[in-house]
């Protein structure tokens, strides 16, 4: 297997869906914790594309084993397995490699901090498992935009903020008398739950508009996802309203004032994304508007990281 092939496999430039929610979660350690540990930041970025590099392969491996119709885009052009004839051991061995990695770096983060990185780290991996594996798999069902959105959007988030702040007090546990208490910060949970909603939302559109433009093969391969079940105008209607209640988010954030005014920068990208949520809507194909829920990620979620640290910027000179 050569780069070409691999970076196919794992479709690397999709990462970005979980780069930027770790890019936030870092940089808004530093703007409202005054935080940040660049060890652990290295391991866990590492850990983290591993996994998610490990649960794309495996979705296209099983994809490759259980397709029902075998011509069309998504098989013979979207799948590498098909478009570079990889060889099937080749790929579980891939697999295995990038999820041992994965694991063992976790562990290692873990060591580092503290059981909330280990509960939060294995319910991930648990839901990149069964994303795509078992009977069940969750991509085949309604709750694909669900889980991906709130294990990328909200869980890395998390993750990559709380690396760097496990002193703060946010969350903290203790065992008395044979019990254990577990208690939470709730304005912060709540400022961290507001700073995670936009990546929540634009993580599960991707997933949606993907359903969206794929409605006709999942159907004949018995994908039952969530434009299937609600059908295609209520899935468009829904498409539009997720991205409205990251930009109101946004706005409730810099309201009180856990997001920096700077903020107002990711506010104008709404701009620029309602025109492609028009287009959308004219047009659900997998090689022309598919994009469009892509780029409205990337214009957001670039804006929103580079807002927060405009503010870190500010808070540091003033």
């Amino acid at each position: 297997m050569d780069i070409k092939s691999f970076t196919k496999l794992v479709e690397l430039p999709t990462k970005v869906a979980s780069v930027f929610p770790f890019l936030l979660g870092s940089v808004f350690a530093v703007y409202r914790y005054n935080q940040f540990n660049v060890l652990n930041f290295i391991i866990m970025f590492i850990a983290m594309i591993c996994l998610d590099m490990a649960t794309t392969a495996l979705n296209n491996y099983l994809d490759y084993k259980k397709a029902i119709k075998t011509h069309g885009f998504n098989y013979e052009e979207h799948n590498a397995m098909v478009s570079y004839k990889l060889d099937e051991r080749t790929v579980r061995g891939v697999i295995y490699g990038l999820v041992l990695i994965a694991v063992v770096l976790g562990l290692v983060l873990f060591l580092r901090t503290d059981l909330v990185v280990l509960g939060l780290g294995a319910l991930s991996f648990f839901c990149a498992g069964i994303y795509t594996w078992g009977p069940f798999p969750i991509s085949r069902t309604p709750l694909g935009e669900l889980v991906s959105g709130v294990v990328m959007g909200g869980i890395i988030t998390f993750i990559s903020l709380y690396i760097h702040i496990i002193n703060s007090g946010i969350i903290s546990y203790d065992v008395i008398d044979w019990r254990f208490v577990l208690t939470f910060d709730i304005v912060e949970i709540l400022a961290i739950i507001t700073l995670t909603l936009p990546m929540i939302a634009g993580i599960a559109n991707i997933m949606l508009a993907n359903n969206t433009c794929d409605m006709e093969d999942d159907f004949e391969n018995r994908r039952f996802t969530l434009p299937l079940v609600i059908g295609k105008e209520n899935a468009l209607n829904l498409f539009h309203g997720l991205y409205m209640l990251g930009y109101i988010s946004v706005g409730i954030g810099m309201i009180m004032r856990w997001l920096p005014l700077s903020c107002v920068l990711a506010l104008m990208t709404l701009i620029p994304v309602r025109k492609n949520i028009l287009n959308f809507r004219q047009l659900q194909d997998k090689g022309e508007t598919f994009i469009l829920s892509v780029q409205n990620f990337i214009m957001f979620s670039a804006s929103y990281v580079l807002s927060i640290g405009i503010g870190v910027i500010v808070h540091k000179l003033f």
